[in-house]
């Protein structure tokens, strides 16, 4: 690294820490300025602050790992997930603002008062703010000793009588942070470089996100993620002009890939958006991409999505954020990404005798290779404080994320209350800041066994398949209770170690159907089984949130119009449908002209292939533009 590179990297750690010592004092005031910023957000602050986080150190090289293995298809895996957001976003944004929670975990006392909704938000609290919350932080860590490697090389700048304790630390603990074989004589020595790069990266962004809380962790968010994109973009830039342009790329990939002769994909395969032509894709594939939406925990937001709904200013705003989200992480990043992850499959090639784990991890770090060798001084330090940013902006969320239910759901839910006390509300925000440091220590704890971030994602997504479909029956049906809820994460917990013993890795996708399809099914028939809430209560909950959806009997005890529910989910999914088929056309019909991508085989002409998409995408704008639900607030 140049100086110049380091001043860059440099003035971004200024920035975020003395955003963190601006905030401190409004968020030390309550829990609610600390986890939610006081309510105050706009919709573009969340949107962007949502895709930040979302963007994530590790979600390129996941990204890059992806097609190198399966092609641009693959992708869909991820991009599905805009069913998701913009469900939130048109359907359940207003919803968990109206709720006024300060946690999803806390929404389960809401939404079912009784004997087992203490018991369920207490398992969601240390479920979700622990077990999860950590095991993904663990995975944006592990993308980070990727990233730094490279450019972090302590070794070579401490004296000896500072580094050797830490070298002498990793081994040790057998802390292997490294890509590099156990045998290389620098095993140990890249490991100390990684440990100490990721504490003091932690330690920074602990340090601001502690201290300012949400308010502190948006505005960051806002300049990272301009950062990232622009650094991204550079990066592109680079990259594709190495490769002779994306003109001249199409070509050099197929007489790389050639016809996929042996088993191999085919070029015309690696540049399928379609399932038809892409490489490798069977009926349980595709039956998994159409659910993953559905069947994962953050289905209805539960988490940092919910979160930056409850805490903007309105209704109104609430939509507008999941909207922004959602068009940034699916059209403009992965528009950003598609060129930077097939030049590098040019500048970069294979190494012939790799193969499973091994090749998806040496693919995974080639992004970070192309920074470290194909960016010129200025560029590369611009590039790497974007993946300095994108760590921070996941890490910080994943703090303030888990600290919450660690303070609202853990200590002043349930320790407070067996112990008779009643916390001031200072002493809750230091709860919180305590709480970060904790979380941080189990997820390094975590990261530490993890290997392949691919790998690791994967497993993410089985944990959470069983219960993404009861999540989102919570809101729309009035007859889902606590005890359903819990037999969803009981069955899940009796299915996962099955589904791993009993079907085999290569068709991972029938395990996470098998869980999903067990868990919901045992949710429904308990909450059928088990007397639904009290009437009195199902009343209050509808009248304060008013959930779109089947709440017939519970709609005419409350006095409300009949089947008024039903309707407004009816819009809610109408315009989200339409506001996905602008997303995906968008990202097709721009990303077939940019890449020369294979078109479907029942329209070969690539040209109109690339107008039916722009077309259509933008005919149905207007449409999911007027559409939205009539109880929606603005204002308030």
């Amino acid at each position: 690294m140049t100086l110049i590179d380091v001043l860059i990297v440099a003035a971004f750690l200024v920035y975020v820490i003395a955003t963190g010592l601006g905030d401190r004092r409004e968020a030390s005031a309550s829990p609610e300025q600390y986890f939610l910023a006081g309510r105050s957000l706009s919709g573009w602050q969340a949107g962007v602050s949502m895709a930040a986080t979302q963007f994530a150190a590790d979600t390129p090289l996941l990204v890059t790992g992806m097609i190198a293995v399966s092609g641009i298809f693959a992708l869909w895996r991820l991009w599905i997930y805009a069913l998701a957001f913009l469900l939130m976003a048109f359907v359940l944004a207003a919803c968990w603002r109206r709720a006024g929670v300060l946690t999803d975990a806390e929404f389960a006392e809401l939404r079912y008062p009784g004997r087992a909704a203490a018991p369920l938000r207490l398992f969601k609290a240390l479920y979700f703010g622990t077990v999860f919350n950590c095991f993904a932080l663990a995975i944006v860590l592990l993308a980070a000793t990727r990233i730094a490697e490279p450019f972090l090389t302590w070794h070579a700048w401490l004296p000896g009588i500072l580094f050797a304790p830490v070298e002498s630390l990793t081994r040790a603990l057998d802390l292997s942070l490294t890509t590099l074989p156990a045998a290389d004589p620098q095993h140990w020595a890249r490991s100390a470089d990684n440990l100490l790069s990721l504490v003091l990266i932690a330690v920074i962004t602990l340090f601001y996100s502690t201290l300012g809380g949400l308010r502190s962790v948006v505005k960051t968010d806002i300049v990272q993620f301009v950062i990232m994109m622009v650094a991204s973009a550079i990066y592109a830039g680079v990259v594709v002009s190495e490769a002779g342009g994306l003109a001249a790329m199409g070509g050099q990939l197929t007489a790389l890939f050639g016809d996929g002769a042996a088993g191999r994909m085919s070029a015309a395969e690696l540049l399928a958006f379609t399932p038809g032509q892409a490489y490798d894709v069977g009926g349980l594939l595709l039956a998994v991409i159409a659910l993953q939406w559905l069947i994962q925990v953050n289905a209805d937001g539960t988490g940092y999505l919910a979160q930056r709904s409850m805490a903007c200013r309105d209704d109104r705003e609430a939509r507008r954020a999941g909207i922004v989200f959602t068009f940034l992480q699916v059209v403009v990043r992965s528009l950003i990404w598609l060129p930077i992850a097939l030049g590098l499959l040019l500048l970069f090639p294979a190494d012939p005798g790799a193969s499973g784990e091994t090749y998806v991890a040496q693919r995974e770090a080639i992004f970070v290779r192309g920074i470290a060798e194909a960016l010129p001084a200025g560029v590369k330090g611009l590039m790497l404080t974007g993946m300095i940013a994108a760590l921070a902006s996941t890490v910080d969320t994943h703090l303030n994320w888990g600290a919450s239910y660690w303070t609202n759901d853990i200590y002043q839910r349930f320790v407070c209350r067996m112990r008779g006390i009643t916390p001031s509300q200072r002493s809750l925000v230091w709860v919180a800041r305590a709480s970060n440091i904790v979380i941080l220590a189990i997820a390094l704890a975590i990261m530490a066994q993890l290997d392949s971030v691919k790998v690791a994602w994967e497993s993410s997504l089985l944990l959470g398949a069983g219960v993404g479909v009861v999540l989102v029956l919570r809101w729309l049906w009035w007859r889902m209770t606590a005890w359903g809820e819990l037999s969803a994460i009981a069955a899940s917990a009796v299915l996962v170690p099955i589904a791993l013993g009993a079907i085999d890795e290569s068709v991972a996708a029938g395990r996470m159907l098998l869980v999903a399809g067990g868990s919901t099914a045992a949710a429904v028939a308990v909450s059928i089984w088990i007397a639904p809430v009290r009437a009195e209560a199902l009343v209050e909950f509808y009248r304060r949130v008013r959930p779109p959806g089947f709440w017939g009997p519970v709609e005419r005890a409350a006095g409300a119009s009949p089947d008024g529910a039903a309707p407004s989910l009816a819009r809610g999914l109408a315009a989200a449908v339409l506001c996905g088929v602008t997303v995906f056309c968008l990202l097709i019909g721009i990303g077939t002209w940019m890449l020369d991508a294979t078109p479907p085989a029942w329209l070969p002409h690539r040209g109109w292939w690339i107008a039916v998409n722009l077309g259509v995408g933008l005919a149905v704008v207007p449409f999911w533009l007027k559409l939205r639900s009539p109880h929606e607030e603005r204002g308030t």
